[in-house]
Protein backbone atom coordinates (compact mmCIF):
# COMPACT_ATOMS: atom_id res chain seq x y z
CA UNK A 1 0.00 0.00 0.00
CA UNK A 2 1.19 3.52 -0.75
CA UNK A 3 0.87 5.94 2.17
CA UNK A 4 1.30 9.70 1.88
CA UNK A 5 2.02 11.50 5.14
CA UNK A 6 1.70 15.27 5.25
CA UNK A 7 3.99 16.43 8.02
CA UNK A 8 7.59 15.66 8.93
CA UNK A 9 7.56 16.22 12.71
CA UNK A 10 7.66 13.55 15.39
CA UNK A 11 4.12 12.33 14.62
CA UNK A 12 4.73 12.08 10.88
CA UNK A 13 8.05 10.34 11.46
CA UNK A 14 6.58 7.87 13.99
CA UNK A 15 3.66 6.94 11.76
CA UNK A 16 5.93 6.75 8.73
CA UNK A 17 8.29 4.41 10.57
CA UNK A 18 5.32 2.23 11.52
CA UNK A 19 3.93 1.98 8.00
CA UNK A 20 7.38 1.31 6.52
CA UNK A 21 8.07 -1.39 9.12
CA UNK A 22 4.83 -3.06 8.06
CA UNK A 23 6.04 -3.14 4.47
CA UNK A 24 4.17 -0.17 3.01
CA UNK A 25 5.68 2.46 0.70
CA UNK A 26 5.66 5.83 2.46
CA UNK A 27 6.25 9.38 1.26
CA UNK A 28 6.69 12.17 3.79
CA UNK A 29 5.57 15.52 2.46
CA UNK A 30 6.40 19.02 3.64
CA UNK A 31 6.13 22.58 2.41
CA UNK A 32 9.36 22.27 0.41
CA UNK A 33 10.87 19.40 -1.55
CA UNK A 34 14.24 19.75 0.20
CA UNK A 35 13.03 19.21 3.78
CA UNK A 36 15.85 17.63 5.81
CA UNK A 37 13.58 15.58 8.07
CA UNK A 38 11.80 14.05 5.08
CA UNK A 39 15.12 13.32 3.36
CA UNK A 40 16.37 11.67 6.55
CA UNK A 41 13.25 9.51 6.68
CA UNK A 42 13.76 8.41 3.08
CA UNK A 43 17.40 7.51 3.80
CA UNK A 44 16.32 5.56 6.89
CA UNK A 45 13.92 3.42 4.84
CA UNK A 46 15.65 2.69 1.50
CA UNK A 47 13.25 1.22 -1.01
CA UNK A 48 10.24 2.09 1.15
CA UNK A 49 10.61 5.74 2.13
CA UNK A 50 10.61 8.84 -0.05
CA UNK A 51 10.25 12.59 0.35
CA UNK A 52 8.35 15.32 -1.44
CA UNK A 53 6.06 18.30 -1.06
CA UNK A 54 2.58 18.23 0.45
CA UNK A 55 1.21 17.97 -3.09
CA UNK A 56 3.58 15.10 -3.93
CA UNK A 57 2.58 13.13 -0.82
CA UNK A 58 -1.13 13.72 -1.41
CA UNK A 59 -0.83 12.49 -5.00
CA UNK A 60 1.37 9.51 -4.00
CA UNK A 61 -0.72 7.99 -1.23
CA UNK A 62 -3.59 5.58 -1.63
CA UNK A 63 -4.17 6.38 2.04
CA UNK A 64 -3.21 9.79 3.39
CA UNK A 65 -2.27 10.91 6.89
CA UNK A 66 -2.41 14.49 8.12
CA UNK A 67 0.30 14.92 10.77
CA UNK A 68 0.83 18.67 10.80
CA UNK A 69 -0.27 21.27 13.37
CA UNK A 70 -4.06 21.13 13.55
CA UNK A 71 -4.42 24.89 13.30
CA UNK A 72 -2.47 24.76 10.01
CA UNK A 73 -4.76 22.21 8.33
CA UNK A 74 -6.44 24.71 5.96
CA UNK A 75 -3.13 26.00 4.60
CA UNK A 76 -1.74 22.46 4.29
CA UNK A 77 -4.77 21.36 2.28
CA UNK A 78 -4.47 24.45 0.10
CA UNK A 79 -0.79 23.75 -0.54
CA UNK A 80 -1.47 20.09 -1.39
CA UNK A 81 -4.57 20.72 -3.50
CA UNK A 82 -7.90 19.46 -2.18
CA UNK A 83 -8.59 17.46 -5.36
CA UNK A 84 -5.61 15.19 -4.59
CA UNK A 85 -7.50 13.86 -1.54
CA UNK A 86 -10.65 12.93 -3.46
CA UNK A 87 -11.84 9.35 -2.94
CA UNK A 88 -9.10 8.61 -0.40
CA UNK A 89 -9.10 7.76 3.28
CA UNK A 90 -7.50 10.60 5.23
CA UNK A 91 -6.33 9.76 8.74
CA UNK A 92 -6.44 12.97 10.77
CA UNK A 93 -3.85 12.67 13.55
CA UNK A 94 -3.89 16.40 14.32
CA UNK A 95 -5.09 18.52 17.23
CA UNK A 96 -5.77 22.27 17.05
CA UNK A 97 -3.52 23.02 20.00
CA UNK A 98 -2.96 26.66 20.93
CA UNK A 99 -0.20 27.73 23.33
CA UNK A 100 -0.40 31.46 22.56
CA UNK A 101 -1.72 32.34 26.04
CA UNK A 102 1.12 30.52 27.75
CA UNK A 103 -0.88 27.40 28.57
CA UNK A 104 -2.34 24.63 26.38
CA UNK A 105 -5.80 25.14 24.92
CA UNK A 106 -7.80 24.25 21.80
CA UNK A 107 -8.08 26.83 19.05
CA UNK A 108 -11.27 25.09 17.86
CA UNK A 109 -13.70 23.69 20.42
CA UNK A 110 -17.33 23.47 21.43
CA UNK A 111 -19.61 22.78 18.47
CA UNK A 112 -16.77 22.25 15.98
CA UNK A 113 -13.40 20.53 15.71
CA UNK A 114 -10.34 20.31 13.51
CA UNK A 115 -11.60 16.94 12.26
CA UNK A 116 -14.94 18.38 11.17
CA UNK A 117 -13.18 21.37 9.61
CA UNK A 118 -10.92 19.02 7.67
CA UNK A 119 -13.88 17.01 6.37
CA UNK A 120 -15.50 20.25 5.17
CA UNK A 121 -12.25 21.21 3.44
CA UNK A 122 -12.12 17.76 1.79
CA UNK A 123 -15.71 16.92 0.81
CA UNK A 124 -14.49 14.25 -1.62
CA UNK A 125 -12.35 12.44 0.98
CA UNK A 126 -13.18 10.08 3.86
CA UNK A 127 -11.70 11.63 6.99
CA UNK A 128 -11.11 9.41 10.02
CA UNK A 129 -9.83 10.91 13.26
CA UNK A 130 -7.21 8.62 14.83
CA UNK A 131 -3.83 8.66 16.57
CA UNK A 132 -4.52 12.08 18.15
CA UNK A 133 -4.83 10.99 21.82
CA UNK A 134 -1.33 9.62 22.43
CA UNK A 135 2.31 10.64 22.23
CA UNK A 136 4.25 9.91 19.05
CA UNK A 137 6.58 7.31 20.55
CA UNK A 138 3.62 5.11 21.53
CA UNK A 139 1.86 5.23 18.16
CA UNK A 140 3.41 2.04 16.81
CA UNK A 141 2.98 -1.13 18.88
CA UNK A 142 2.77 0.55 22.30
CA UNK A 143 4.22 -1.33 25.23
CA UNK A 144 2.76 -0.26 28.57
CA UNK A 145 2.71 -2.06 31.90
CA UNK A 146 -1.10 -1.93 32.10
CA UNK A 147 -1.56 -3.72 28.82
CA UNK A 148 -2.45 -2.41 25.36
CA UNK A 149 -4.23 0.96 25.41
CA UNK A 150 -7.26 1.74 23.23
CA UNK A 151 -7.35 4.02 20.22
CA UNK A 152 -10.61 5.89 19.69
CA UNK A 153 -11.65 6.95 16.21
CA UNK A 154 -14.36 9.01 14.53
CA UNK A 155 -15.52 9.37 10.95
CA UNK A 156 -18.59 9.40 8.74
CA UNK A 157 -17.63 6.57 6.36
CA UNK A 158 -18.04 3.04 7.78
CA UNK A 159 -15.76 1.37 5.21
CA UNK A 160 -13.02 3.94 5.85
CA UNK A 161 -13.25 3.35 9.60
CA UNK A 162 -13.03 -0.41 9.01
CA UNK A 163 -9.82 0.09 7.03
CA UNK A 164 -8.36 2.38 9.69
CA UNK A 165 -9.31 -0.18 12.34
CA UNK A 166 -7.34 -2.76 10.35
CA UNK A 167 -4.35 -0.40 10.21
CA UNK A 168 -4.61 0.24 13.94
CA UNK A 169 -4.66 -3.51 14.62
CA UNK A 170 -1.41 -3.83 12.67
CA UNK A 171 -0.03 -0.92 14.70
CA UNK A 172 -0.93 -2.81 17.91
CA UNK A 173 -4.11 -0.95 18.90
CA UNK A 174 -7.57 -2.17 19.86
CA UNK A 175 -10.07 0.32 18.45
CA UNK A 176 -13.19 2.01 19.83
CA UNK A 177 -15.45 3.69 17.27
CA UNK A 178 -17.07 6.85 18.66
CA UNK A 179 -19.28 7.45 15.64
CA UNK A 180 -19.36 10.27 13.08
CA UNK A 181 -16.74 12.92 12.47
CA UNK A 182 -18.56 15.29 14.86
CA UNK A 183 -17.16 13.07 17.64
CA UNK A 184 -13.73 14.47 16.71
CA UNK A 185 -14.55 17.42 18.98
CA UNK A 186 -14.48 15.02 21.95
CA UNK A 187 -11.34 13.24 20.77
CA UNK A 188 -9.58 16.58 20.54
CA UNK A 189 -10.82 17.40 24.04
CA UNK A 190 -9.40 14.03 25.14
CA UNK A 191 -6.05 15.13 23.77
CA UNK A 192 -6.23 18.14 26.06
CA UNK A 193 -7.01 15.86 29.02
CA UNK A 194 -4.03 13.71 28.03
CA UNK A 195 -1.73 16.76 27.75
CA UNK A 196 -2.78 18.13 31.14
CA UNK A 197 -2.47 14.73 32.84
CA UNK A 198 0.96 14.21 31.29
CA UNK A 199 2.12 17.63 32.48
CA UNK A 200 0.80 17.04 36.00
CA UNK A 201 2.30 13.55 36.25
CA UNK A 202 5.50 14.50 34.40
CA UNK A 203 5.05 11.41 32.26
CA UNK A 204 4.20 11.53 28.55
CA UNK A 205 4.31 7.75 28.12
CA UNK A 206 0.70 7.09 29.05
CA UNK A 207 -2.44 6.36 27.10
CA UNK A 208 -6.17 5.74 27.54
CA UNK A 209 -7.78 2.36 28.11
CA UNK A 210 -11.51 1.75 28.49
CA UNK A 211 -12.17 -0.87 31.16
CA UNK A 212 -15.34 -2.95 31.14
CA UNK A 213 -17.12 -4.46 34.13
Amino acid sequence: MKVGILGTGVVGQALGDGFATLGHDVMLGSRTADNEAAAGFAAKHPGRGSAGTFADAAAFGEILVLATRGIANPEVVAAAGADRFDGKIVIDATNPLDFSAGYPDLAISGKDSAGETLQRLLPGAKVVKAFNIVTANLMFRPQLAGGPPDMMIAGDDAAAKAKVTEILRDFGWPTIDLGGIRSARWLEAMCMAWVLASMARKNWNQAFRLLEG
